[in-house]
């Protein structure tokens, strides 16, 4: 950046007093640091990147912009012959600003509150109970099909790791509401202490 500050106004100023500027100012850059930035050729990873942004442009653009990083890596190596890390699609592509296409809008339902009360922990983060029917953790998810959005909830016994129950809904506000009540979905079994509900998001 101070390489390409003093190239701007080097014709103006002049080098050196650029420098002694910026020396006062805190910002230490001596005459001779500048030339040699300026006269440092190009790492063999720079030259490679600019090649690779090329390739990564024109698939992308005669792919009609579809292609993410998976399947560009996968154009590249099997379609052009480049050989290259998928890391390395992946950070090029997100250089360039470039993503793949999206089945259907990108869909947040949680937004934590930073000031926000957090839920206790009722159980010490003990999630081993001794017997069946004496923990069981409930969570709710997403999922984006042919007719929409579907919201589902899990009920799952802590000690046996396994689903006991579980609830569709395709309304986001009825289906929280009838996740407030645990009988919406299961009846708690006697000697049973309760749910405890599991957030992602915090």
């Amino acid at each position: 950046m101070i390489v390409e500050f003093i190239d701007e106004h080097k014709e103006l100023y002049g080098v050196e007093p650029i420098c002694a500027q910026l020396k006062e100012l805190g910002c230490g850059f001596a005459p001779s640091s500048y030339y040699e930035a300026r006269d440092r050729k190009d790492s063999v990873r720079t030259v490679r990147d600019a090649v690779l942004k090329k390739a990564i442009l024109k698939e992308y653009d005669e792919n009609y912009r579809c292609y993410g990083a998976r399947k560009m890596w996968l154009e590249l190596r099997s379609g052009q012959g480049i050989d290259v890390a998928r890391c390395t699609v992946e950070r090029l592509m997100k250089t360039l600003g470039l993503q793949g296409a999206r089945r259907g809008p990108v869909k947040r339902t949680t937004v934590p509150d930073p000031a926000a009360t957090r839920a206790q922990d009722l159980v010490k983060r003990n999630f081993r109970p001794l017997a069946p029917n004496k923990l069981w953790v409930a969570d709710f998810t997403y999922v984006s099909t042919l007719a929409g959005w579907v919201y589902v909830a899990f009920v799952i016994d802590a000690y046996a790791r396994r689903i006991l129950g579980w609830k569709v809904d395709v309304n986001d506000h009825r289906f929280g509401a009838a996740c407030d009540q645990s009988s919406n979905i299961l009846t708690l079994p006697r000697g049973c202490q309760g749910f405890v509900g599991i957030n992602s998001s915090q």
